[in-house]
């Protein structure tokens, strides 16, 4: 599979039009946290305003406003020395994290079996073809987009206010990595029919059955997640100081 990701001398400036004044505040924070999502600004880099201003064709105003709405969903860390910076992970961090978040969808799956209704199962269905359509055409960045609308769709399905606060909260802090865990070709195929079963599990009603599916699913990102970035981790040069 080609990677889909931006490449490293991509632009900021030329992946978006300049930002309408409408709705403006909202629609930096989507801009600036797809390029948190989908890896062009990647962990730990450091957010130059001056840069992202010109980008974006804001002020520095409605930028901090949303920098500080996207530290509260804890995508960036704000130090008051260091300035902003991608927030970062730590492995054990990643591993617990994906955890929490396998029981949250295995019980929002359980939930949502027993309460969704005809008309949301028929849109699942579309999206999961759209979601299709976008892997045969190597459409990392339209299959995400699709691949979360379904598995939120799910939560929401639930019905569950507490459960709905929970899920939003911890998978914020998941995005970027739920994305780069289909790098791999064999791992964005396992995904896929990981997806054909949790339709399946749904139009049964079999709570059981999605919960266990479910959870599988986000271990197994967990894994792929720990794999690629040990194995990046290996692969980067070693420094030497003297």
């Amino acid at each position: 599979m080609q990677d889909s990701t931006p490449s490293a001398d991509t632009t900021l400036a030329s992946m978006l039009p300049k930002v309408e004044r409408q709705r403006l505040h909202d629609t930096v924070v989507g801009h600036l946290r797809n390029f948190i999502v989908e890896g062009v600004l990647k962990a730990g880099t450091k957010l130059n305003e001056r840069e992202l201003c010109e980008t974006l064709g804001i002020s520095r105003t409605p930028l901090r406003e949303a920098l500080k709405v996207l530290a509260a969903e804890g995508l960036i860390d704000i130090s008051p020395n260091r300035g902003a910076t991608v927030a970062s992970l730590s492995a054990t961090e990643i591993r617990d994290t994906f955890e929490l978040m396998s029981g949250l969808e295995a019980f929002s799956g359980e939930l949502a079996c027993e309460r969704m209704t005809a008309v949301e199962l028929a849109e699942l269905k579309a999206l999961h073809y759209a979601m299709l359509a976008c892997r045969a055409q190597d459409d990392l960045s339209g299959y995400y987009d699709c691949n979360r609308q379904i598995h939120d769709r799910i939560n929401q399905a639930a019905r569950n206010s507490a459960l709905r606060q929970t899920y939003l909260a911890v998978n914020r802090r998941l995005q970027a990595l739920r994305f780069r865990s289909n790098f791999q070709k064999t791992k964005w195929d396992s995904a896929i029919h990981d997806h054909d079963e949790m339709l399946i599990a749904l139009e049964a009603r079999d709570g059981k059955r999605l919960a266990a599916i479910l959870r599988q699913h986000l271990l197994d990102k967990r894994d792929a997640v720990l794999h690629m970035l040990a194995a990046e981790a290996d692969a980067a040069p070693v420094t030497s100081e003297f």
